[in-house]
């Protein structure tokens, strides 16, 4: 192999970020307390990586020098928007490996997610291929990935019948950064000015 490409370091990935409404305190609480449960009857702590949150945009790199173009967007798509309120009702899943709580159907945050992605690929030119052809299903995750399959079994007989219901206001959107470990708030963009 020829030394100056084996010398040659690849350059680091920049860091991934996704847009996420996120529940105020104390729903937040509770729903963290729901992944606790789930991590420590079930071992399965993955969903702990993040806080609770309905996705708006996928997952998608962006560099780090260039995170004020982003923050810019951001403000000028949420300022003026009017807030609504979602509801959250009952359990979910995605078998063999997700449990979530489901969100009740809202019009409102079908237009705030696809006016989002309008927005991300024609402003920001982020076209995430993976999940083109996919329908938004809004949910708050409680257990996934690292769920292996009998516990799923055990934990879906126990939360398919469970109910659960909370109320938040929607009144921003909130970009999440991955710093390596887990996703953490980086910054929230109001709604009303």
């Amino acid at each position: 192999m020829n030394s100056s490409v084996k010398n040659k370091k690849k350059k680091p990935l920049p860091p991934q970020y996704f847009i996420a409404v996120v529940p105020g305190f104390p729903l937040r609480d509770e729903v963290t307390q729901i992944k606790h449960y789930m991590a420590l009857h079930f071992d399965s702590g993955h969903a702990l990586r993040s806080p609770p949150h309905v996705t708006l945009h996928m997952p998608f790199r962006w560099r780090e020098d260039r995170e004020n173009l982003l923050f810019k967007a951001l403000n000028c798509f949420s300022s003026g928007r009017q807030p609504f309120n979602l509801t959250l009702e009952n359990f979910g899943a995605f078998a063999p490996r997700v449990i979530y709580i489901h969100v009740r159907s809202s019009g409102e945050l079908d237009q705030l997610q696809k006016s989002l992605v309008r927005m991300a690929r024609e402003t920001l030119k982020l076209d995430n291929a993976v999940y083109k052809g996919r329908a938004f299903n809004p949910h708050i995750t409680v257990a996934f990935r690292d769920l292996r399959r009998p516990a799923f079994a055990m934990a879906w007989k126990e939360f398919a019948s469970r109910k659960f219901s909370g109320e938040f206001a929607v009144n921003a959107i909130v970009l999440l950064k991955h710093n390596g470990k887990l996703w953490e708030i980086r910054k929230e963009f109001d709604f009303e000015e």
